[in-house]
């Protein structure tokens, strides 16, 4: 399979011992996976338990080549304003002209509920939900469930206590408050569980990101929710606050040597610019990195194809209408190798976010709003390999550049950001975000998703307008995607309320419960 794809996917969780069998678009129920696993059996046989564990990991963020192209890159990477599509069969119905074809819309529910789920049920039941493995499972459980809400919105979370998925959805501010509570009992037993086993490395086979060291997930496990305690911190703000501090006091991650990678066998990224050709650098990053003279460039983007190009990185315009393929392609293209790592969090997001906290007068943030700014910046300077961090802090003149498309794909335009780089902590409290954001913007590459996130929650960074008209007037970004169509046919009553809930239509324009700035 290439690209998007509607079917029901069929996945060998144990072989010999049991098949599992997707649940439909209609999710009616997870089929049961063969007979119950007690607590015993998972520690004894990681086998068994580890292909669960597996299946947590490369959905909390989705790894397989097709399911991180549908769940991530037509949406995060793309609205967050990273990358362009340059398929010719895509321009006139997708994501960011708001109007994705229906099988894109539901793709990410029906996936990810399904695979999180099958795995999810199976170790809740053999554990009977207690336990170091119930808790890794747990907190694997809201990494996916924390994307998945902040794509549509409202989802079926706290109703769900067993096999049936077919149930009530929460608002996404009953989601959010779900995620706090359920990371909150699993960080407690990650910490009861190195208490009284200092060495211990449960499951150390199967843990694509940290081997199976626990100091370290209790680090990522803080870091998550310091990232969801700043989402939420316009909607919120005493439980923001109250979250933030409290994951920061606890320990977030501070070096890269902790940032979470997942290890997986081949880099998806590398397969949508190169296997696929379906993905190369947006305009709005190129701006950015080229008006900044940024040092990460050539770390994010290879030199364009594009003969008698000004610049060696050239992006394209988000929504372009592309006809040409071939043309398109010409433009730079994301660095990925087959091998690389894929970024779920970095040490230079949570400097940021701790920059954001002291900003708003958090306590312990470990800072000032300015030092906390530099060690984001240096740190993901820190984290590509490159050299000029120092220097590049310290220059006050440069701003976003203008951009010129040397192929006319969709025209030209002029810079509509004219912050500069530099701290300074007389600047005015927006203006200090605008600036503090724009470096995180550019210091979350390549996790798309995350960068949708902070444009919809901030407006910032900047972003120029789309190359196509829309049906949305002037909208320059998605707020949300729309449910998953056949939830009206198999779930009627329940995602109509999450309708009315939402106090909006359910479109493209109706806003995040967090998006209150």
């Amino acid at each position: 399979m290439k690209h998007y794809t509607t079917n029901i996917l069929l996945q060998a969780f144990i072989a010999g011992i049991f098949l599992f069998t997707s649940c439909t678009a209609n999710f009616e129920e997870i089929n049961r996976l063969g007979g119950a696993l007690s607590e015993e059996e998972l520690n004894r046989d990681n086998y068994r338990s580890g292909v669960f564990f597996i299946t947590l990991q490369d959905n909390a963020f989705p790894a397989q080549e097709n399911n991180y192209q549908m769940n991530q890159n037509l949406i995060g990477d793309y609205l967050g304003r990273y990358m362009m599509y340059t398929n010719a069969g895509w321009s006139s119905a997708n994501f960011t002209t708001y109007n994705a074809p229906r099988g894109w819309v539901n793709y990410p529910f029906n996936n990810v509920m399904t695979n999180i789920y099958s795995a999810w049920n199976e170790i809740a039941r053999a554990t009977g939900k207690s336990g170091i493995s119930y808790a890794w499972a747990q907190m694997l459980r809201v990494q996916a469930m924390h994307r998945l809400t902040d794509m549509y919105g409202p989802i079926p979370y706290s109703k769900i206590t067993g096999e049936e998925l077919k149930t009530s959805y929460d608002t996404q501010e009953e989601v959010y408050k779900n995620l706090f509570t359920d990371l909150d009992e699993a960080i407690e037993t990650f910490k009861s569980y190195v208490a009284s086993n200092p060495q211990g490395t449960p499951f150390a086979e199967f843990d694509r990101v940290y081997g199976g060291n626990m100091n370290q997930w209790i680090k990522y496990a803080n870091s998550l929710k310091l990232r969801m305690a700043i989402r939420i911190r316009y909607a919120d703000p005493a439980l923001a606050r109250e979250m933030g501090e409290a994951a920061v006091k606890d320990g977030v991650i501070t070096a890269n040597a902790d940032n979470a990678m997942e290890a997986y066998a081949k880099n998806p990224i590398e397969v949508m610019w190169n296997a696929y050709g379906d993905a190369r650098l947006c305009a709005d990053m190129e701006s950015y990195l080229n008006g900044y003279n940024d040092p990460r460039a050539n770390a994010y983007a290879q030199p364009s194809n594009i003969e008698g190009a000004s610049r060696s990185i050239v992006g394209i315009r988000s929504g372009a209408n592309v006809t040409n393929q071939e043309i398109a392609r010409r433009y730079s293209s994301p660095v990925a190798g087959t091998k690389d790592p894929i970024l779920w969090l970095s040490a230079a997001e949570m400097a940021f976010c701790r920059a954001e906290g002291a900003l708003i007068g958090w306590n312990g943030m470990g800072g000032t709003v300015k030092e906390l700014y530099n060690e984001g910046i240096t740190l993901s300077f820190e984290q590509w390999g490159v050299s000029g961090a120092n220097k590049y802090i310290e220059d006050d003149l440069l701003t976003q550049a203008d951009y010129t498309d040397p192929q006319s794909v969709a025209g030209n335009l002029s810079a509509v950001s004219h912050i500069t780089i530099k701290w300074n902590d007389r600047d005015g409290e927006e203006k200090q975000l605008e600036r503090l954001i724009t470096q995180k913007w550019l210091a979350l590459w390549p996790n798309g998703h995350e960068a949708w996130c902070e444009i919809r929650r901030t407006g910032y960074p900047r972003i120029f307008p789309l190359a196509q008209s829309t049906n949305y007037g002037s909208l320059k970004v998605a707020n949300r995607i729309p449910f998953n169509s056949d939830e009206y046919t198999n779930n009627r009553e329940n995602v109509e309320a999450a309708v009315a809930a939402m106090g909006g239509a359910d479109d493209y324009a109706t806003k995040m419960w967090w998006q209150k700035k």
